[in-house]
């Protein structure tokens, strides 16, 4: 990197600072409606800092669904064309008496700033936008072609984004998507994600009676939706971690003997994984699987959530009419989300006790995708992180989903590469999330390096 360029950066880490913590006080929820007007505003700040960037044609595409914000730069005749996404909706912040600081005043302890949205996707989305900006700035103009196009629905299915990949198909019009949003496998350790799970997250609603009973006067003979809920759940999954449902792992597929082998080189200690990630007594999950294996490779079904009954201070006994669990599966390749939703379905219906009735709604799906490593804008991303970060480049998976990735392979027919600066223990959905400030200043000078490698 030329000595100008990195004196920009340097010159600006407070004006990128501030601007970041402004981004991050937005409580921009896509999951609560009472948040709409608040990602609205997030929306028009992201498209403001589009604008300062230097980029053309800003706007907001609205559509069904929270706003897209879209900018461009087209003025590198010849040179390849790199499609930039984000997320500017963050999840809830909830528990929010386990934050140490609130979730939506940015507070930087050591090295690290803490918020909702730091690490996903804000701080993220943001060393795109600001590496931009720093080369116009520098260079006055950028060495390939760059669209931006973030969105607001990540967190809950990205409905929006999908019905624009859909429409827009190969009229995006760009060879490749370079997505910040995922993790480097430990500091200073520049990491590119090759896999993602799918997803498919349902919503199982068990009723009973038409109303709440009395337990006294009608128990003993009235279904319990809860019971049943219970009943189902423990017939979806065993104690092992082997998921219950019939041909679920037929087309399940193993990673490479290749890959096995690069895993196995990763600087990786089982025990502070447990203790600092995890902080639970033991590690659960298939037994004879490494911990890649289970959180990259293998399916898995959670449960998230269960409603139902009286959950108050005190003492009410009711027979509940009603409960309801909220449950996702992650999909690895070659399990199509809505086979494995259909499949869900129907051991859903088998399990369901007499007397109750029960509904299996899907809230959203993603399908599973892996990039192959050799393609070249994946090369050039790896060598501008080892030339930035001063390692080589590890390629991994990743355990999460972003459904953007197999949307913008299949209609846009382009490939993406996942150059993340995040790190395992930013608590992701989690209180007290954060981002590693040495990797977003890091970031930027990756970011903005790769562009340079592919002009």
């Amino acid at each position: 990197m030329t000595a100008d360029l990195q004196r920009y950066f340097d010159d600006h880490r407070a004006n990128f600072l501030d601007g970041l913590r402004q981004l991050l006080r937005i409580p921009s929820i896509s999951t609560l409606p009472e948040h709409q007007p608040d990602i609205r505003r997030a929306a028009e700040l992201v498209a403001a800092e589009l604008r300062q960037a230097g980029l053309h044609q800003v706007r907001l595409i609205e559509g069904d669904g929270n706003p897209l914000v879209y900018g461009e730069w087209l003025q590198a005749p010849g040179k390849p064309t790199l499609l930039c996404y984000g997320h500017y909706d963050v999840q809830p912040p909830d528990p929010l008496e386990e934050w140490l600081s609130p979730p939506f005043e940015p507070a930087i302890r050591g090295d690290d700033i803490f918020a909702r949205g730091a690490s996903d996707d804000k701080g993220q989305t943001y060393i795109l936008i600001k590496a931009v900006q720093a080369l116009l700035a520098v260079r006055g103009s950028l060495p390939v072609n760059v669209k931006f196009l973030i969105e607001g629905e990540e967190e809950t299915g990205g409905r929006h984004i999908e019905a624009y990949a859909r429409r827009n198909g190969r009229q995006i019009g760009a060879q490749a998507v370079v997505i910040c949003d995922t993790e480097m496998f430990a500091p200073g350790l520049p990491t590119l994600c090759v896999g993602l799970r799918g997803l498919v997250y349902a919503e199982v609603e068990v009723t009973g009676a038409r109303a709440d009973l009395h337990s006294g006067v009608y128990g003993g003979v009235a279904p319990n939706p809860l019971q049943a809920l219970a009943e189902i759940l423990t017939g979806l999954k065993n104690a092992a971690g082997r998921i219950l449902i019939p041909g679920f792992y037929d087309r399940v597929r193993e990673p490479s003997p290749a890959e096995r082998s690069a895993w196995a080189r990763l600087p990786f200690d089982e025990e502070r994984y447990r203790e600092r990630e995890i902080g639970s007594p033991e590690l659960v999950g298939e037994a004879g699987r490494s911990i890649f294996e289970r959180t990259w490779t293998r399916p898995t079904l959670e449960i998230h959530g269960i409603r139902g009954g009286w959950t108050g201070e005190g003492a009410k006994t009711v027979i509940p009419a009603r409960a309801t669990a909220k449950i996702s599966m992650r999909l690895v390749p070659d399990l199509a989300p809505q086979e494995v939703f259909e499949r869900f379905r129907g051991q859903v219906e088998r399990l369901t006790p007499r007397g109750t009735r029960s509904q299996v709604r899907l809230l959203s799906a993603a399908e599973p995708a892996v990039v192959d490593p050799d393609n070249s804008y994946l090369r050039a991303a790896a060598a501008a992180m080892t030339e930035v970060f001063g390692a080589e480049t590890v390629y991994i998976r990743s355990g999460g989903s972003i459904p953007i990735v197999g949307l913008f392979a299949e209609h846009a027919g382009i490939p993406s590469v996942m150059m993340g600066f995040g790190l395992p223990d930013d608590n992701l959905h989690a209180p007290n999330e954060k981002l590693h400030l040495p990797n977003f200043f890091g970031g930027l000078r990756a970011v903005a390096r790769y562009l340079e490698m592919l002009g």
